[in-house]
């Protein structure tokens, strides 16, 4: 959260899947974005466009699907186009001071890189909350035709492969 100086990070001790990532935002959501944002009617995503949140994944829009459902936001998503990651200001607003804090530390538990995410902290106040997430998350889940027919996804006029929409049902 750019505004509030404030991040989240779900470790995760299995894959790196669309499951994953979504499970990591409704985590947000349901650890500090519905009580920070109580009044919210959407939420905006900005995405890399690679790896477990890649716009042409199948998996990816079906679990926002399913996140839209259950928190009852419109997600807003942006994909970065390929090669530009290195817009994604997470990057410059998190990581490299999540890196910094744990540089030269022997990393020998989950406990260990929980604890040092989460003691994170910048001259400007960065806040970070670590969880561990214990959940397993199965590889080459496949998402037919017919459940990519059922989101309920609004492409934006402007790159809508990139840019859209996917509301509740």
């Amino acid at each position: 959260d750019i505004a509030r100086n404030e991040g989240f990070v779900n470790l995760g001790l299995s894959h790196d899947t669309s499951e994953f990532a979504v499970a990591s935002i409704l985590r947000w959501w349901q650890t500090l974005g519905v009580n920070t944002y109580p009044n919210a009617s959407k939420i905006y995503i900005t995405s890399d466009n690679g790896g477990s949140n890649g716009s042409r994944l199948r998996l990816w829009k079906k679990q926002l699907q399913e996140f839209a459902n259950i928190s009852g936001l419109s997600v807003v998503v942006s994909h970065f186009p390929p090669g530009t990651s290195k817009w994604n200001k997470i990057e410059h607003k998190m990581f490299c001071y999540i890196s910094k804090n744990w540089r030269g530390v022997p990393l020998i538990s989950v406990e260990t890189v929980i604890a040092l995410i989460s003691n994170t902290t910048t001259f400007k106040g960065l806040r970070i909350v670590c969880i561990r997430d214990n959940r397993c998350y199965a590889l080459g889940t496949k998402v037919s035709d017919e459940e990519i027919a059922q989101l309920n996804l609004e492409r934006n006029k402007f790159h809508g492969d990139w840019n859209y929409t996917i509301h509740p049902k």
